[in-house]
C-alpha cells in the first residue's frame, strides 16, 4: 500500500492517550505520532499545543527515518488538568515542566530521543541538557533564549474585562514573520485563541522567570558531555532575537541557524520553508 502523502485526504498521523505519573499525580497525556526510526519528542510553544508540528508529522521524508511524537503539555491542547488539581491557578515551572518530559519519554520506554522544542519548548531542551544529559541523542531548540526581559504586562492575558483567547492570538500575531502565508499565520493564532483561560500566562512564568538559564548554568551546559546541541532561530522575532541566539549557540559552542524569512513559531507559521531548514539538520543527527 502506497504510504500517503501530506496531500492525501487521510494523513498518516495516529493520535493517543497515556496515563503518566508526573511527580506522584497521575495525567492523562494525549499525543500525536507518525513514522518509525529515531525518536523525535516535539515540544509546542508556551499557550497552544501539538497541532503546531503537523508538517512535520506528514512529512514522509522525515517519518522514514523519525518516529515523530508531538505531546499537548497538561492544560494544553487535549490533555486535560489533572482531576485533583483542576481548580489550582496553573504556573509552569522549570522542574514541573522536565518531569513532565522524562515521564512521556520514560512511558513510552523511548531510548535516547531527539528532543525539539520551540520557544518555552526551546528554553526548556537546555534545562534538559543541564540535568539529563544522558538521556537525549541531541537537543534541538527553535527560538531558544537564556532570558527574555519584561516587553508587555502579562495580567492582560488574564483579566475580566479583556478576551484572553483574542489577545493571546494578537501576541502570537505579533510575533510572525510577516511573508509567512496567510493561512498559516491564521492557524496559528487559532490554536492560541482556543488556549485554556491564563494558560498562556501561566507558562510564561517558565518563560519569563522560572526557567531563566544565568551564565553559570550556560557554561555548566557547554562543558557537559551532552548530545549535540542545534539552535535554530527566525529573524522576526522580537521575544528571542536572532542575535541573541547566535550568542548563547557561541557560548554553548552549538551549531547555529539562522532563519531570516521565519518568526517566533517557524514550525507551524510557515511550514514547508521550515521543512528546508530541519531536513538537513535531521539528517545530519541521523548519520551521528
Amino acid at each position: 500500500m502506497r504510504r500517503p502523502t501530506y496531500d492525501s485526504k487521510i494523513e498518516h498521523i495516529t493520535g493517543h492517550y497515556g496515563h503518566f505519573d508526573i511527580d506522584g499525580t497521575m495525567h492523562r497525556i494525549y499525543w500525536e505520532e507518525a513514522g518509525r526510526g529515531i525518536p523525535l519528542v516535539c515540544l509546542h510553544t508556551a499557550g497552544s499545543d501539538s497541532r503546531q508540528y503537523r508538517a512535520i508529522l506528514n512529512d514522509p521524508e522525515i517519518t522514514r527515518h523519525f518516529r515523530v511524537l508531538a505531546f499537548d503539555l497538561p492544560y494544553h491542547g487535549k490533555s486535560s488538568p489533572p482531576s485533583e488539581k483542576a481548580w489550582d491557578a496553573y504556573e509552569l515551572k522549570a522542574s514541573k515542566y522536565m518531569a513532565t518530559i522524562i515521564s512521556f519519554i520514560d512511558g513510552l520506554n523511548l531510548e535516547r530521543p531527539i528532543v525539539m522544542g520551540c520557544s518555552i519548548g526551546g528554553r526548556v531542551i537546555l534545562h534538559l541538557a543541564r540535568d539529563y544529559p544522558n538521556r537525549f541523542r541531541a537537543f534541538l531548540g527553535l527560538q531558544s533564549s537564556p532570558d527574555v526581559p519584561p516587553y508587555y504586562d502579562v495580567d492582560w492575558l488574564h483579566r475580566h474585562d479583556v478576551h484572553g483567547g483574542e489577545i493571546c492570538g494578537a501576541i502570537a500575531y505579533g510575533l510572525m514573520a510577516p511573508t509567512s502565508p496567510n493561512a498559516d499565520m491564521y492557524e496559528t493564532m487559532w490554536h492560541y485563541m482556543q488556549s485554556g483561560p491564563g494558560v498562556f500566562k501561566g507558562d510564561l512564568h517558565f518563560y519569563k522567570w522560572d526557567g531563566r538559564l544565568t551564565d553559570h548554568d550556560i557554561e555548566f551546559i557547554s562543558e557537559q558531555k551532552t548530545g549535540p546541541i542545534v539552535l535554530m532561530s527566525g529573524a522576526y522575532d522580537y521575544s528571542a532575537t536572532l542575535e541573541d541566539a547566535k550568542e548563547l549557540a557561541s557560548k554553548l559552542s552549538a551549531q547555529f541557524i539562522p532563519m531570516p524569512e521565519l518568526g517566533h513559531f517557524p514550525m507551524s507559521e510557515n511550514p514547508e520553508k521550515f521543512l528546508t531548514y530541519l531536513r538537513p539538520v535531521l539528517k545530519q543527527l541521523q548519520a551521528q
